[in-house]
Order: structure tokens, then C-alpha cells, then sequence
């Protein structure tokens, strides 16, 4: 996991008697009230003179009209996840969907994450009442249903909201496909496969 952070450039571009006017990253402006906060997470805390007091990642920062502050630590950087290669060059790892553990096989050829009728009951999926399709396999053609995940965990990622593919028959692993990779930074160390979270 990296520990190391991300930084924001701020600019105060405006005060008033409750709010002020904060340009991060150079961005559009955005007016906040004390309490809110940016688009990124910036929330403006105080008010006074020509200073506004804002918090990022639980800091706070003194900002003056005019000048800017720049590298301001933001949230800690997306975690990332490390899979080690087996011998055929396959990426298996353990994780779970909605808080059931299951075994996963990264497979970059899947539309979605797919996984068989017994590990969807043991999810808690009642996957029947999900949209029904048809899937082209090697024994034929196969019906299934397509579902959305409460919950899809790897190592320290975990994503809501994830579409899958839910097979009649069982499966030896899920089959983490694209539905959950397309929201990850993919890259190789040798052997290794690195999953870094991008939203």
C-alpha cells in the first residue's frame, strides 16, 4: 500500500463576511460558505480579514487573498494492490463480494465480473431477479443474469456498485472482469500485476 500523498495548489481569489472564493489546482473558481467544501475536498473553516482557514485531509491551512499555497497535502494517494503471477502466468488472489470471501481470477477479456450461481448465493445475490442475457461459451450458448454488486473487495480497494454476470451453472473462481478493472490503473513489475484505484 503507498502511503504517500497528492498535492493541491490553492489560491484565495476572494473574500466576503461568510464565505470565500477558492481556486484549487487553477481551476474554476468555486464560492464556499463556512462548512462546505470544494469539489476535491477543500472545506473553508473560518473567515477573518484577509485569511480563510481551510482543512485538507484533516489539516488545516491558512490561506491569504492573493497568494497561493502551493502543495498542500490532500487524501493519501489510491491504494494499491499487488497480485503475484502463478506459473501460467495467471493473476489469482482472494477477496469478496459483499463480504462473502471468494477466490478471483483477473481476466481483462470479461466484460464483467462473472461469477457462478452458487458463489452468487452465497454473496446473497438473488441473481434471478437481475436482467436475464445470453452468453457465448465454450459448451454452447448459456444464460445469464446481469446484477449490480453491493460490494466488490480486493487487498485494500473495495468498489460499490459493480456489474456482474451471473452464470446457472458454478464456477471454479470469479472471474474479475472489466466492470471492476476499468476503475483501476493496471501495471507489471516483472511478475507481478499492480491494481491502483483511479476513482
Amino acid at each position: 500500500m503507498s502511503s504517500s500523498a497528492f498535492a493541491l495548489d490553492l489560491a484565495l481569489a476572494g473574500l466576503f463576511a461568510t464565505r470565500a472564493v477558492i481556486v484549487v489546482d487553477g481551476g474554476t473558481p468555486q464560492t464556499l460558505a463556512i462548512g462546505a467544501s470544494t469539489r476535491e475536498g477543500v472545506k473553508l473553516l473560518a473567515v477573518q480579514g484577509e485569511v480563510a482557514t481551510v482543512e485538507v485531509n484533516g489539516r488545516r491551512q491558512a490561506l491569504r487573498l492573493g497568494e497561493h499555497a502551493v502543495s498542500v497535502d490532500s487524501v493519501a494517494a489510491p491504494v494499491r494492490v499487488m497480485i503475484e503471477g502463478d506459473s501460467q502466468g495467471h493473476f489469482v488472489a482472494q477477496g469478496s463480494v459483499n463480504g462473502a470471501s471468494m477466490r478471483f481470477l483477473v481476466d481483462t477479456g470479461a466484460t464483467a465480473v462473472s461469477m457462478g450461481a452458487a458463489d452468487a448465493r452465497r454473496a446473497g445475490i438473488d441473481f434471478r431477479q437481475g436482467r436475464q442475457a445470453y452468453s457465448q461459451t465454450a459448451n454452447g450458448v448459456a444464460p445469464i443474469w446481469i446484477v449490480r454488486l453491493n460490494s466488490v473487495r480486493l487487498g485494500g480497494i473495495e468498489l460499490a456498485g459493480v456489474d456482474a454476470a451471473i452464470h446457472e451453472g458454478d464456477m471454479p473462481v470469479v472471474l474479475l472482469g472489466m466492470s471492476f478493472l476499468n476503475r483501476m490503473q493496471m501495471s507489471r513489475e516483472g511478475n507481478r500485476l499492480i491494481l491502483e484505484r483511479r476513482y
